[in-house]
């Protein structure tokens, strides 16, 4: 399962309306498995699209379901997506709802993208909520094949030769 990180970025940035400088805090959303990691993706990623200084204002986890991501949406709305279970033991129906990431270009497109995500079954869920989100963008854990193979190689127990600095 995935865990998600919201890091809020503090950086100064130009005003497009009066040309001053003013700071700003924006909000990203990170894949990866612990705090320290989040925090080292955000400043790692970071520095590619921020010239001069920022901080982590601030890191807590983010709670979706899902994560439905394109390249034609331009902002990132909240949805809270209803589906209906029945519990084993009693037999009762009862309602699950689960936050949804979507990247959409409006509350249309929004809506139709998790329809298709969910493979166009409108009878099993229902659209409760759907609302912009502060999220500016996501980067997920999976963007790079280097990315996985550092990960992989800092997960493993070091070898006698590495540990005595041989390679």
């Amino acid at each position: 399962m995935q865990t998600l990180f919201e890091c809020k970025i503090s950086y100064q940035k130009i005003d497009e309306k009066t040309g001053l400088e003013k700071k700003v805090t924006e909000a990203y959303l990170f894949d990866a498995l612990t705090y320290t990691e989040a925090e080292e993706r955000a400043h790692r990623t970071m520095r590619e699209y921020i010239s001069g200084e920022f901080a982590v204002s601030s890191i807590r986890k983010a709670k979706f379901a899902e994560i439905l991501p394109s390249d034609d949406g331009d902002r990132w709305y909240r949805c809270k997506v209803s589906f209906l279970s029945v519990d084993e033991k009693s037999g009762r129906e009862k309602r699950i709802s689960n936050a949804v990431l979507v990247s959409a270009s409006g509350i249309k497109d929004c809506c139709d993208k998790i329809v298709k995500g969910m493979n166009g079954n409108t009878d099993d869920f229902e659209i409760n909520q759907v609302m912009e989100s502060s999220i500016v963008d996501f980067f997920p854990l999976f963007d790079k094949d280097e990315e996985l193979k550092d990960r992989e190689i800092s997960r493993r127990p070091a070898t006698e030769d590495e540990l005595a600095g041989k390679e």
